[in-house]
C-alpha cells in the first residue's frame, strides 16, 4: 500500500466525524445566535464597507480628525473628562461620531484625517501599521478563492455526482455560522503583533481553554496544510492549466512562482493585505462576469440543471445505494476546502483587522463563506453542468477547461488558465500568512521568530517549485488529512468557547439597538478580561 493510499485510508472515517462535528456546531450555533447568519446579512454588507476607526487609532491618540494635544491619554474623542467617567466603557467611543468631532483642528491633523480615511491601511503615532477589517477580509478570501472553486467543485461533481454542490450550499449555510463564531473569537483574544495584531485559533485555544498543547496540535497541522502542502497544490492547479493552455513548460511556471510568491510574503502581512485588495476583488469580479454571461446564454437549461443538482442530492437518480452518501461527503470535504467554514484557517486573518468591536469582523468574515460557495462555486458549477461534460472522463481543471471551451470556444481554456493564475497565486500568498502567524505562535512571539519564518519562506519557495512538477495524488491526500486535524480541533474549541462569541453577539446587537455604533471594552466581559489585553 502506498502512502497516499494508507492516508487515503485513515481520511475516510476521520471525514465522517469531521463532517458529524460540522453539522452539530453549525447547527448549535444556528440556534443560539438566532441564525445571524442569515438575519444579519444586512449588517454585513453595512460593515463590509463602512469605515471603522479600530482600537490601535484610539490606543495612539491620533484618531482621524484630531491632534494630540486634543485628545488626553486616557479620553476618547468629543467628549469631556466629566462625561467620559459616566459612560459605559463599551459605549463611550460611540456617544459621538467621528463626524461631530471638535472643529478645533490644524491644517496637518485635517489632511491626516483625509489621508487616513483613504487609505485602508494607516500607521498610528505609535508606529504600530493598522490592518483594516476590508484588507483582513481580502486575505481571508484570497485563500478561499483558490483551486477549490474551480479544480476542486470539477472533482466534487466526478466523484460524488452533481448532488455534491447540494451538500456544499448546505455546508455553507449551516457552516458559515461557525466563521462567525471562530473569527469573533479570533479578535477577542488576539494579541499584538509586530505589524498587526496577530491571533487565531492557537491563541483562543491558549487564552480560552488553557491548553497550549492542544493549540500547539492546531498550529502544526495548519502550518502543514496552508502554508506547504495546500500551496503545492495551488501551484500544481497553475503549471497544469498554463501547460494545457499555453505550452509553457512547468519548470518555467515553477520558476515565475517562486519568484513572485517570495517577492510578496517577504513584506510580510502589511504587503499581502495590499496585494489580495487588489487582486481579489478584480478577479472575482472578472469570473462572475464571465459565469453571468454562460448562464444568460443557456437561461432555458437552468432549471434541467437545478433539477439534476437536486435529484441527484437525494438519489432520486441514482441506481446505486452509496452514491447519496458519496455526494455528502464530497459536498461538504470540498466545500470546507473551498470556503474554509469552522476549519481555523480564517480566524488568522480576522485577527490582524483594527476595529472598535470583535463582532464587526466576525460579521464580515461571514460573507466570505458566501461568496466562496454560493457564488463563485455556483458558477463553476453551472458552466460544467450546462456544457454537459462532467460525465466525460475529464476531471479537475481539465473538465473546467473544458466546459468553458464548450461555452466560447477554445478561448475558455485560456480564460481558466488566467482566472486559475489569480485565483491561484492569491491563495498561495493568503495560505502563506497562515503558517507565519502559527509559527510565531509556536515560537512564543514574533520577537523570538525571525529565523524560523525566514527559513520557512525559503521552504515555501522549494515546495511551490515542486509542486509546480509533481504528480498531487500524495499531496492530496496529505491536505485532506491535515484538514481534517486542524478542523477538529478547532471545532472542538469553538464548541467550548462559543459563549463567549454570543455573549458578544448580545452587546453588539443591543448598542445596535441604542443607536450606537458599537464599541467593545475588556471590562464587558469581566471573567475574561485578563486574556483579552487588545481591548483593555
Amino acid at each position: 500500500m502506498s502512502l497516499a493510499e494508507l492516508l487515503n485510508t485513515i481520511n475516510a472515517p476521520m471525514a465522517t466525524v469531521m463532517v458529524v462535528l460540522l453539522s452539530i456546531t453549525g447547527l448549535w450555533f444556528t440556534i443560539k445566535t438566532k441564525a445571524v447568519q442569515f438575519t444579519m446579512v444586512g449588517e454585513m454588507f453595512r460593515l463590509l464597507f463602512k469605515t471603522d476607526n479600530g482600537r490601535l487609532a484610539q490606543a495612539s491618540g491620533t484618531l482621524p480628525g484630531t491632534t494630540p494635544a486634543a485628545q488626553a491619554p486616557g479620553t476618547l474623542p468629543g467628549a469631556t473628562p466629566a462625561a467620559q467617567s459616566s459612560a459605559h466603557p463599551a459605549a463611550q467611543s460611540s456617544a459621538q461620531p467621528s463626524s461631530t468631532l471638535p472643529s478645533a483642528q490644524t491644517p496637518a491633523a485635517q489632511s491626516s484625517r483625509t489621508t487616513s480615511r483613504s487609505s485602508r491601511s494607516s500607521r498610528t503615532s505609535r508606529g504600530t501599521r493598522r490592518i483594516s477589517s476590508f484588507q483582513a477580509f481580502m486575505v481571508s478570501l484570497a485563500s478561499r478563492v483558490g483551486t477549490g472553486n474551480l479544480a476542486g467543485v470539477a472533482t466534487a461533481i466526478v466523484v460524488g455526482g452533481p448532488g455534491a454542490i447540494f451538500w456544499m450550499w448546505v455546508m455553507a449555510l449551516i457552516g458559515s455560522v461557525n466563521t462567525f463564531i471562530e473569527c469573533t473569537l479570533a479578535q477577542l483574544f488576539k494579541s499584538r503583533g509586530k505589524d498587526s495584531f496577530i491571533g487565531g485559533p492557537a491563541w483562543y485555544i491558549t487564552k480560552g481553554l488553557h491548553k497550549r498543547w492542544f493549540a500547539c496540535i492546531f498550529a502544526v497541522a495548519i502550518i502543514a496544510q496552508f502554508g506547504l502542502t495546500n500551496n503545492m497544490v495551488q501551484a500544481n492547479t497553475i503549471s497544469s492549466a498554463f501547460g494545457e493552455a499555453f505550452h509553457i513548460p512547468p519548470v518555467l511556471m515553477a520558476i515565475a512562482l517562486c519568484v513572485l510568491s517570495l517577492a510578496v510574503v517577504f513584506g510580510g502581512i502589511q504587503r499581502i493585505s495590499k496585494v489580495c485588495s487588489y487582486i481579489v476583488p478584480f478577479m472575482a469580479l472578472a469570473y462572475l462576469g464571465i459565469a453571468l454571461w454562460i448562464v444568460v446564454i443557456n437561461i432555458t437549461a437552468i432549471p434541467k440543471v437545478l433539477g439534476i443538482i437536486v435529484g441527484s442530492a437525494f438519489g432520486f437518480r441514482q441506481a446505486a445505494g452509496g452514491a447519496v452518501g458519496m455526494a455528502i461527503l464530497m459536498g461538504f470535504k470540498r466545500g470546507i476546502f473551498s470556503n474554509e467554514a469552522g476549519e481555523g484557517s480564517a480566524p488568522n486573518a480576522a485577527a490582524t483587522a483594527d476595529i472598535s468591536h470583535p463582532v464587526k469582523q466576525g460579521l464580515i468574515q461571514t460573507l466570505g463563506v458566501f461568496t466562496d460557495t454560493l457564488v463563485v462555486c455556483t458558477c463553476t458549477a453551472l458552466i460544467i453542468l450546462c456544457s454537459g461534460l462532467y460525465d466525460s472522463g475529464a476531471n479537475g481543471i481539465e473538465l473546467t477547461q473544458a466546459a468553458l471551451s464548450h461555452h466560447i470556444g477554445p478561448a475558455g481554456k485560456f480564460i481558466v488558465a488566467i482566472c486559475i493564475f489569480f485565483f491561484a497565486f492569491s491563495s498561495v500568498i493568503g495560505n502563506y500568512y497562515y503558517g507565519e502567524c502559527n509559527i510565531t505562535f509556536l515560537c512564543n512571539g514574533w520577537k523570538h521568530s525571525g529565523k524560523a519564518i525566514f527559513a520557512y519562506r525559503l521552504v515555501l519557495g522549494v515546495l511551490i517549485f515542486v509542486g509546480s512538477l509533481m504528480t498531487i495524488e500524495l499531496v492530496w491526500a496529505l491536505v485532506d488529512f491535515c484538514m481534517v486535524i486542524m478542523t477538529v480541533c478547532n471545532l472542538i474549541a469553538i464548541l467550548l468557547l462559543g459563549r463567549w462569541a454570543i455573549r458578544l453577539l448580545d452587546d453588539y446587537r443591543s448598542q445596535r439597538k441604542a443607536g450606537r455604533d458599537p464599541v467593545y471594552h475588556s471590562s464587558t466581559i469581566p471573567e475574561i478580561s485578563g486574556e483579552t489585553e487588545c481591548w483593555d
